[in-house]
């Protein structure tokens, strides 16, 4: 067996007038975050966790902000093109652990949507999927209640020993 892990990050700031998409999950707030896509952290960083530990660059080389085709895109359509080329890889996912890291909204009636939500995306057992939240106790960028960020860890793995 080929284990490979990767490690995945973004943030985004909040902006008015946008709904919040997290972890492919509508949640009612204020605000959505500001993004060229759906501004989608928890995804983004799971994109990124998932190339990362495939060595396939990160979410930007695949998916650039500057692309009219990527403009307010759902991410979840991102995650899809993901998990397709972990396939042409080889590579199945063992498990991926996300930690959204916020001050506003609380999100704790969410989480169970959001691990069904990407295990589905995944093509996963929803006990392969961890979601939780955290704030950072009124510090920061976050704790100002100004945006949103997600750290994701991703184990995939291969039966081939050539990768």
């Amino acid at each position: 067996m080929n284990f490979r892990i990767g490690h995945g990050y973004d943030v985004h700031a909040f902006e008015l007038g946008r709904p919040l998409k997290l972890g492919g999950v509508s949640v009612p707030h204020k605000a959505g975050l500001a993004a060229h896509s759906d501004g989608d952290v928890v995804i983004h960083a799971l994109c990124d966790a998932l190339l990362g530990a495939a060595a396939l660059g990160d979410i930007g080389r695949h998916f650039p902000d500057t692309s009219a085709e990527y403009h307010n895109i759902d991410s979840r359509l991102l995650l899809q093109k993901v998990v397709q080329l972990l396939q042409k890889q080889g590579l199945q996912i063992s498990n991926v652990d996300l930690t959204i890291v916020a001050q506003e909204p609380k999100l704790s009636a969410y989480i169970q949507q959001m691990r069904e939500t990407l295990a589905a995306d995944l093509h996963s057992r929803i006990s392969d999927v961890n979601v939780k939240a955290t704030t950072t106790e009124q510090l920061g960028f976050i704790g100002r209640c100004e945006g949103v960020s997600c750290h994701a860890v991703a184990l995939l793995y291969s039966e081939q020993t050539d990768l």
